[in-house]
């Protein structure tokens, strides 16, 4: 897949990721992108890695989204923890 299949992938997974893990997040869309982009690089080594399969078939291939998704929320739950979850001072 070429780097703009994998920016329109990180971009919905990551506001996948977002509404599946509602919350106050300290970041916003531009945060969401690149948190989607590396879930959805994350979510395929780790296939790749965990499971012996690839996950990163093709743009329509649902194990392709699945692995976006799921790193991506990997990675937004990580952010999280790092970051404090939001919290206002």
């Amino acid at each position: 897949m070429g780097i703009i299949a994998w920016i329109v992938i990180g971009l919905l997974a990551g506001i996948i990721a977002k509404a599946l893990l509602p919350g106050r997040d300290p970041g916003g869309i531009i945060i969401t992108v690149l948190i989607g982009i590396a879930g959805a690089l994350l979510g395929g080594w780790l296939g790749k890695v965990l499971f012996g399969v690839d996950s990163i078939d093709g743009f329509f291939e649902v194990s392709t989204w699945v692995a976006a998704i799921v790193g991506s929320m990997i990675l937004l739950l990580a952010y999280r923890m790092v970051s404090g979850g939001g919290r206002r001072r």
